[in-house]
């Protein structure tokens, strides 16, 4: 054999051998704290494809949601597989920037017995394009501490039983204890809209898109919240800012109602020393609601799109992934196999030995499958914004929401 010969032999195999150990690296772009679910994921990822490597981008919430809508209207910076969080959903469904999932090569409609049924809902846009699966859910619940409850001679039925019955109780939790029931009496307002909807609408748009914002749903809201803010059993704290974080761990907020993944940030950030103290009931009222939950898609400019998918599915139709981001996060998942999972009955220490997630379960069940609009984002921050208009200026309810209608449908161009 020639010197030249085996030259050519060798630079093939060593050729060879580099297209066999050639990777792929996919982009997942995501914030906190969904993206711990994601890198605890990792090492089952990589065993299960070894040749496709992830790279985990991770921005603040706001900021994340900020960049990922210009990347989609530029097309400039675009992940393979970008998080979504509950609240965009409707806007980032709705710009039709992302693979239509139930179309091949995904066909994710043979996945929707899968999971929680009103999840595809929420990730479908008026169009009929599924954008997103779902990897997360908040169903709806309220965090009281029992503690304090039972020092001021109240039980977990006065609590739950009426709005009036719950604010009623608040009045003397706050004189026997000196803790608040709330943090914002606005935690209210999202509840009360979100429930009794008609079946097709929406939270703020009916399903021909019209604005429902100055309807009786709006205006009973509104009065609820004041009436509870009036009777002074909210601590008018701000979600997320650091007087939020201070009303738990000084107990000076003795109740929440929001998704059941507060739980699990009460237990590991918020307020840890409170640990056993606190217990998870329904909303009030007989009240049904979901409050946040983390989807993922795919942009439709994303570089690689096979991989993308199958990352997708493993972050949410994989039952073990799904359960492993339950032990990181105290998540709650979307997949129907993972709630069916022993973890589920387990007692949980935070809320003293109580199998809460059962009842979360059951909630989940119960909830109805509600259509989002691309403008949900930008309704939520208009009628909020009115709702303090009303508790912090005195302004009249149906005038505070003729405003927030009208300048909806200005913005929505509706």
């Amino acid at each position: 054999m020639s010197s030249l010969f085996r030259a050519l032999a060798a630079a093939a195999l060593v050729l060879a051998a580099g297209l066999a150990g050639a990777t792929t690296t996919i982009t997942v772009a995501t914030f906190p704290d969904l993206d711990r679910a994601a890198r605890a994921a990792l090492p089952r990822w990589h065993a299960a494809h070894p040749d496709v490597d992830v790279k985990i981008v991770s921005l603040q919430y706001a900021d994340h949601h900020t960049a990922m809508t210009t990347a989609l209207a530029t097309g400039s910076g675009l992940p393979d597989v970008m998080a979504i969080d509950f609240k965009f959903i409707g806007k980032f469904a709705g710009s039709r920037g992302f693979e239509d999932l139930n179309k091949p090569p995904y066909d994710a409609g043979a996945l929707r017995g899968q999971f929680v049924g009103y999840t595809f809902t929420q990730a479908t846009n008026a169009a009929g394009e599924l954008a997103a699966l779902p990897a997360d859910i908040g169903p709806g619940t309220l965090l009281y501490r029992a503690d304090l409850i039972a020092k001021a001679g109240l039980s977990e039925a006065d609590l739950t039983k009426s709005w009036d019955s719950f604010i009623a109780a608040g009045v003397k939790l706050k004189s026997a204890t000196g803790a608040n029931l709330l943090a914002d009496s606005a935690d209210i307002v999202d509840i009360v809209l979100r429930s009794d909807l008609a079946p097709g609408d929406g939270i703020y748009f009916d399903h021909a898109g019209k604005v429902l914002v100055d309807g009786p749903r709006f205006v009973h809201a509104f009065e609820l919240g004041r009436a509870a803010h009036k009777a002074g059993i909210d601590a008018g704290t701000t979600i997320w800012t650091n007087e939020w974080v201070a009303g738990f761990r000084s107990s000076k907020i003795a109740g929440a109602m929001m998704g059941a993944w507060l739980a699990g940030h009460l237990k590991n950030w918020l307020a840890p020393d409170t640990a056993g103290k606190w217990r998870a009931a329904p909303l009030p009222a007989g009240a049904n609601a979901s409050y946040g939950g983390s989807f993922y898609a795919i942009p439709r400019r994303a570089a690689h799109k096979p991989e993308a998918w199958a990352f997708v599915r493993f972050m949410t139709a994989d039952k073990e992934t799904q359960l492993a981001s339950l032990r990181t996060l105290d998540t709650f998942p979307s997949l129907l196999a993972a709630q069916q999972d022993p973890i589920i009955d387990e007692p949980m220490a935070f809320l003293g030995g109580q199998k809460a997630r059962e009842l979360w379960r059951d909630i989940a069940a119960r909830v109805p499958a509600i259509p989002v609009d691309k403008y949900d984002s930008m309704a939520t921050d208009v009628v909020r914004a009115e709702y303090q208009n009303v508790i912090s200026q005195g302004k009249d309810i149906r005038v505070a929401l003729a405003d927030a209608k009208s300048l909806i449908e200005h913005r929505a161009r509706r």
